[in-house]
Protein backbone atom coordinates (compact mmCIF):
# COMPACT_ATOMS: atom_id res chain seq x y z
CA UNK A 1 0.00 0.00 0.00
CA UNK A 2 1.59 3.14 -0.94
CA UNK A 3 2.36 5.74 2.13
CA UNK A 4 0.29 9.17 1.53
CA UNK A 5 0.48 10.18 5.19
CA UNK A 6 3.94 12.23 4.61
CA UNK A 7 2.11 13.81 1.23
CA UNK A 8 4.56 11.70 -0.70
CA UNK A 9 3.77 8.88 -2.83
CA UNK A 10 5.81 5.81 -1.48
CA UNK A 11 7.14 4.64 -4.88
CA UNK A 12 9.13 1.50 -3.47
CA UNK A 13 6.15 -0.27 -4.02
CA UNK A 14 5.76 -1.24 -7.71
CA UNK A 15 2.86 -2.21 -9.56
CA UNK A 16 2.86 -5.60 -10.71
CA UNK A 17 4.65 -6.30 -14.01
CA UNK A 18 3.31 -5.80 -17.22
CA UNK A 19 4.04 -8.34 -20.49
CA UNK A 20 6.37 -7.24 -22.57
CA UNK A 21 4.79 -5.27 -25.69
CA UNK A 22 5.30 -7.38 -28.49
CA UNK A 23 3.15 -9.40 -30.49
CA UNK A 24 3.60 -12.32 -33.22
CA UNK A 25 3.42 -10.63 -36.52
CA UNK A 26 0.04 -12.01 -38.69
CA UNK A 27 2.31 -12.76 -41.60
CA UNK A 28 6.27 -13.26 -41.83
CA UNK A 29 5.77 -12.95 -45.90
CA UNK A 30 3.56 -11.09 -48.28
CA UNK A 31 1.72 -13.16 -50.72
CA UNK A 32 4.02 -12.54 -53.43
CA UNK A 33 6.65 -12.99 -51.20
CA UNK A 34 5.09 -16.93 -50.40
CA UNK A 35 4.49 -17.25 -54.09
CA UNK A 36 8.04 -16.42 -55.22
CA UNK A 37 9.23 -18.65 -52.63
CA UNK A 38 7.06 -21.92 -53.40
CA UNK A 39 8.20 -21.02 -57.02
CA UNK A 40 11.97 -20.83 -56.07
CA UNK A 41 11.81 -23.79 -54.38
CA UNK A 42 10.58 -25.81 -57.13
CA UNK A 43 12.97 -24.02 -59.49
CA UNK A 44 16.00 -24.47 -57.83
CA UNK A 45 15.09 -28.50 -56.77
CA UNK A 46 17.97 -28.59 -53.65
CA UNK A 47 20.44 -26.65 -55.30
CA UNK A 48 20.13 -23.69 -53.13
CA UNK A 49 18.87 -23.32 -49.28
CA UNK A 50 16.70 -20.19 -50.17
CA UNK A 51 16.72 -17.32 -47.14
CA UNK A 52 14.32 -14.99 -47.02
CA UNK A 53 14.56 -11.28 -45.80
CA UNK A 54 18.18 -11.34 -44.98
CA UNK A 55 19.98 -8.36 -43.81
CA UNK A 56 22.14 -6.02 -45.85
CA UNK A 57 24.75 -5.83 -43.76
CA UNK A 58 25.14 -9.87 -43.17
CA UNK A 59 25.49 -10.27 -46.65
CA UNK A 60 28.24 -7.23 -47.04
CA UNK A 61 31.20 -5.66 -45.12
CA UNK A 62 32.34 -2.47 -46.07
CA UNK A 63 36.02 -1.59 -47.08
CA UNK A 64 37.77 0.94 -45.01
CA UNK A 65 34.66 0.96 -42.47
CA UNK A 66 36.28 4.11 -40.61
CA UNK A 67 36.06 5.83 -43.71
CA UNK A 68 32.95 4.84 -45.58
CA UNK A 69 30.10 5.63 -42.41
CA UNK A 70 28.44 6.95 -45.23
CA UNK A 71 27.81 3.91 -46.56
CA UNK A 72 27.13 1.84 -43.46
CA UNK A 73 23.72 3.84 -43.26
CA UNK A 74 22.83 2.74 -47.81
CA UNK A 75 22.61 -0.46 -45.95
CA UNK A 76 21.90 -0.29 -42.21
CA UNK A 77 18.44 -1.96 -41.66
CA UNK A 78 17.73 -2.99 -45.30
CA UNK A 79 17.22 -6.54 -46.37
CA UNK A 80 17.22 -8.16 -50.12
CA UNK A 81 13.98 -10.69 -50.54
CA UNK A 82 15.86 -13.71 -50.88
CA UNK A 83 19.40 -15.01 -50.69
CA UNK A 84 19.67 -17.94 -52.51
CA UNK A 85 23.32 -20.17 -51.12
CA UNK A 86 25.07 -23.19 -51.37
CA UNK A 87 23.71 -25.75 -48.95
CA UNK A 88 26.48 -27.06 -47.41
CA UNK A 89 28.65 -23.62 -46.58
CA UNK A 90 25.56 -21.20 -46.93
CA UNK A 91 27.65 -19.23 -49.32
CA UNK A 92 25.77 -16.54 -51.36
CA UNK A 93 25.38 -17.19 -54.80
CA UNK A 94 22.52 -15.14 -55.69
CA UNK A 95 19.92 -12.31 -54.79
CA UNK A 96 16.03 -12.17 -55.90
CA UNK A 97 14.46 -8.32 -55.15
CA UNK A 98 10.71 -8.61 -55.66
CA UNK A 99 10.27 -4.73 -57.57
CA UNK A 100 7.09 -3.25 -58.45
CA UNK A 101 5.84 -2.49 -61.72
CA UNK A 102 7.16 1.03 -63.73
CA UNK A 103 7.33 2.54 -66.52
CA UNK A 104 9.85 1.59 -69.32
CA UNK A 105 13.52 2.35 -68.96
CA UNK A 106 12.56 4.32 -65.22
CA UNK A 107 14.76 2.60 -62.42
CA UNK A 108 13.66 3.88 -58.58
CA UNK A 109 16.57 4.71 -56.77
CA UNK A 110 16.47 2.05 -53.84
CA UNK A 111 16.29 -0.56 -57.02
CA UNK A 112 19.36 1.15 -58.45
CA UNK A 113 21.43 1.15 -55.50
CA UNK A 114 20.56 -2.53 -54.62
CA UNK A 115 22.30 -3.57 -57.76
CA UNK A 116 24.86 -1.92 -57.87
CA UNK A 117 25.90 -3.38 -54.50
CA UNK A 118 25.21 -6.98 -55.78
CA UNK A 119 26.89 -5.69 -59.27
CA UNK A 120 29.81 -4.31 -57.46
CA UNK A 121 30.36 -7.30 -55.06
CA UNK A 122 30.19 -9.58 -58.03
CA UNK A 123 27.03 -10.93 -56.20
CA UNK A 124 24.12 -11.85 -59.30
CA UNK A 125 20.71 -9.71 -58.03
CA UNK A 126 17.09 -11.01 -59.83
CA UNK A 127 14.70 -8.29 -60.15
CA UNK A 128 11.21 -10.09 -60.75
CA UNK A 129 8.06 -8.05 -61.03
CA UNK A 130 5.64 -8.42 -57.96
CA UNK A 131 3.08 -10.69 -58.63
CA UNK A 132 1.03 -13.13 -57.01
CA UNK A 133 2.15 -15.59 -59.77
CA UNK A 134 4.82 -16.80 -61.20
CA UNK A 135 5.93 -18.91 -64.45
CA UNK A 136 9.15 -20.92 -63.65
CA UNK A 137 10.39 -20.22 -67.35
CA UNK A 138 10.04 -16.40 -66.52
CA UNK A 139 11.83 -16.56 -63.36
CA UNK A 140 14.93 -18.72 -64.89
CA UNK A 141 15.21 -15.99 -68.10
CA UNK A 142 15.74 -13.43 -65.26
CA UNK A 143 18.17 -15.30 -63.44
CA UNK A 144 20.12 -16.46 -66.34
CA UNK A 145 20.52 -12.24 -67.20
CA UNK A 146 21.00 -11.31 -64.27
CA UNK A 147 23.48 -14.14 -63.40
CA UNK A 148 25.70 -12.96 -66.92
CA UNK A 149 25.65 -9.38 -66.28
CA UNK A 150 27.32 -10.14 -63.10
CA UNK A 151 29.84 -12.61 -64.74
CA UNK A 152 30.15 -9.54 -67.34
CA UNK A 153 31.08 -7.80 -64.75
CA UNK A 154 33.59 -9.72 -62.97
CA UNK A 155 35.58 -10.07 -65.98
CA UNK A 156 35.21 -6.70 -67.42
CA UNK A 157 36.37 -4.53 -63.99
CA UNK A 158 38.28 -7.73 -61.97
CA UNK A 159 35.92 -6.41 -59.15
CA UNK A 160 38.30 -5.42 -56.07
CA UNK A 161 38.76 -2.26 -54.80
CA UNK A 162 41.86 -0.94 -56.04
CA UNK A 163 40.80 -1.48 -59.70
CA UNK A 164 36.99 0.61 -58.63
CA UNK A 165 37.90 4.59 -59.99
CA UNK A 166 37.65 7.91 -58.05
CA UNK A 167 34.57 9.93 -59.25
CA UNK A 168 36.30 12.30 -61.47
CA UNK A 169 33.53 14.70 -60.58
CA UNK A 170 33.46 14.44 -56.65
CA UNK A 171 36.31 11.94 -55.70
CA UNK A 172 33.45 9.76 -53.85
CA UNK A 173 33.51 5.79 -54.96
CA UNK A 174 32.46 4.26 -58.05
CA UNK A 175 30.34 2.00 -58.53
CA UNK A 176 29.58 -0.39 -61.73
CA UNK A 177 26.27 0.26 -63.77
CA UNK A 178 24.24 -0.84 -66.77
CA UNK A 179 23.25 1.42 -69.80
CA UNK A 180 19.15 0.90 -70.03
CA UNK A 181 18.68 2.64 -73.21
CA UNK A 182 20.38 3.97 -75.96
CA UNK A 183 23.11 2.85 -78.47
CA UNK A 184 24.88 1.07 -75.57
CA UNK A 185 21.88 -0.43 -73.92
CA UNK A 186 23.18 -3.41 -71.44
CA UNK A 187 27.02 -2.52 -71.80
CA UNK A 188 28.56 -1.75 -67.82
CA UNK A 189 30.15 1.77 -67.06
CA UNK A 190 31.25 2.82 -63.92
CA UNK A 191 28.83 5.71 -62.20
CA UNK A 192 29.19 7.92 -58.68
CA UNK A 193 27.38 6.34 -56.18
CA UNK A 194 25.76 9.56 -55.35
CA UNK A 195 24.08 9.61 -58.62
CA UNK A 196 21.60 11.22 -59.23
CA UNK A 197 23.14 13.75 -57.10
CA UNK A 198 26.47 13.23 -58.66
CA UNK A 199 26.32 12.73 -62.69
CA UNK A 200 29.81 11.56 -62.79
CA UNK A 201 30.74 8.45 -64.72
CA UNK A 202 33.92 6.70 -66.33
CA UNK A 203 33.63 4.59 -69.23
CA UNK A 204 34.84 1.03 -69.39
CA UNK A 205 36.47 0.13 -72.38
CA UNK A 206 35.46 -3.01 -73.86
CA UNK A 207 38.91 -5.56 -74.70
Amino acid sequence: MADISSGKLDVSIKPQDEPLPYRLREHFLSTPEIALYQTLLEMSEGRYIICPKVALNDIFLIVRPNENVHYFNKIFRKHVDFLLCQPRTFKPEIGVELVKPIAKNETRSSDQFMEDLFLTAGLPLVHIPSGEHYEIADVVTLFQLAVTKAKQGAHTAQLSQDSVPACPICGKMMVLRTYRSGPQNGQLYYGCIDNPKCPGMVAIKNG
